[in-house]
């Protein structure tokens, strides 16, 4: 288990280390203003494109792929939400002694690199874009004992408000942050609370996707959870909500698993440790604080994957995504020599 544990990371970790390091992303998007960069379509699915896509690359994949799509709301408001899970053997797939991953991507509508990285790893599962210099058989093997669950894209209805131009949403359908919207720490405002980025909702799990969530993070139980977003280039663990971390020889793994990573991947450039120290505010109401508090999840993290510092405020597609081919590209082509080094 430990084998596939690192290999794992080391897919999942591939898709950005190439990337150039910038540093946070302080500026709020203001969603009043037009953002100057349009994304480019030519690198970049529509969400409901991007969906599709990830449909048929399961169908082409029946032995090791399998996908559903959950439903929850209400008659004013509903999300489905397109859950993909990757296992060898299905007889086996329910098994308490396999590997458990559960990874979460497109939580907040405008960070699209989130989701497109969701395909590259959907991709080298189905080993439709593994490592050319890589035995599938070997990363067929490692993964034998390994059940991964994947939601490409969390927000879909929030992805469709990006999708129609205004490209500084990060909410969902109804203007809810999906990120304040769990109970740990609910409805706490810091001092430059803005609602426009942050409303965390009427009430704890009051939005059909995180109802999703929660759901199906209880029923599969996964030994590691990854919230994927960008912003910045981070690796973070619990707590959000505060600048500690918590206490024990669980959180001293993680964080030793984290200080690793940003040497392998980030050169040491990567911010590193609890996302409320590590990235200059205090976030209430987070999933991985919740995964880790309540669903008891060993190892929860977010990651943040890509942010350009010199975007300005207004810019969120340059900010929050690669907008040229050779960025982009990078994060799929650099899968090959890292994987291969580290094995």
């Amino acid at each position: 288990m430990a084998a596939s544990f690192h290999l794992f990371f080391i897919i999942f970790l591939s898709g950005f280390a190439a990337f150039p390091i910038f540093s946070f992303v302080y500026a709020n998007a203001n969603t009043t203003q037009h953002s100057r960069t349009p994304i480019n379509h030519h690198l970049y699915h529509s969400g409901e494109g991007l969906i599709e896509k990830i449909k048929s690359l399961v169908h082409r994949h029946p032995d090791k792929l399998t996908v559903e799509t959950i439903q929850a709301g209400t008659k004013d408001y509903k999300a489905d939400i397109t859950v993909v899970t990757y296992s060898q053997n299905w007889e086996q797939s329910g098994d308490k002694s396999k590997l458990r991953i559960l990874l979460s991507f497109g939580q907040h509508a405008r960070e699209l690199i989130s989701s497109e990285l969701a395909l590259r790893i959907l991709s080298a599962l189905g080993e439709e874009q593994f490592p050319p210099e890589m035995d599938p058989a070997s990363l067929h093997d490692t993964l034998e004992n390994v059940v991964i669950k994947i939601v490409p894209m969390e927000n879909l209805n929030g992805r469709k408000i990006v999708d129609a131009g205004e490209l500084c949403e990060r909410r969902n359908g109804r203007g809810v942050d999906l990120n304040r919207n769990w109970a740990v720490d609910w409805g706490k405002k810091e001092k430059d609370y803005d609602p426009a980025e942050e409303y965390p909702g009427t009430a704890p799990f009051s939005e059909p996707e995180t109802q999703i969530m929660r759901k199906l993070a209880v029923s599969f139980n996964p030994h590691i959870w990854v919230n994927v977003h960008s912003g910045t280039d981070g690796l973070f663990m619990p707590y959000d909500h505060k600048k500690s971390t918590p206490d024990g020889l669980p959180s001293q793994r993680m964080r030793e698993l984290l200080d690793e990573l940003n040497v392998l991947y980030c050169g040491k450039r990567c911010l590193v440790g609890s996302g409320g120290a590590a990235v200059g505010y205090l976030a209430h109401g987070t999933a991985t604080d919740y995964m880790y508090d309540v669903v008891r999840v060993p190892m929860a993290f977010t990651f943040e994957i890509y942010g350009d510092d010199k975007a300005s405020g207004a810019d969120c597609f340059k900010m929050f995504n690669p907008i040229d081919q050779t960025t982009f590209k990078v994060k799929a082509d650099c899968l090959t020599l890292i994987v291969c080094f580290t094995l």
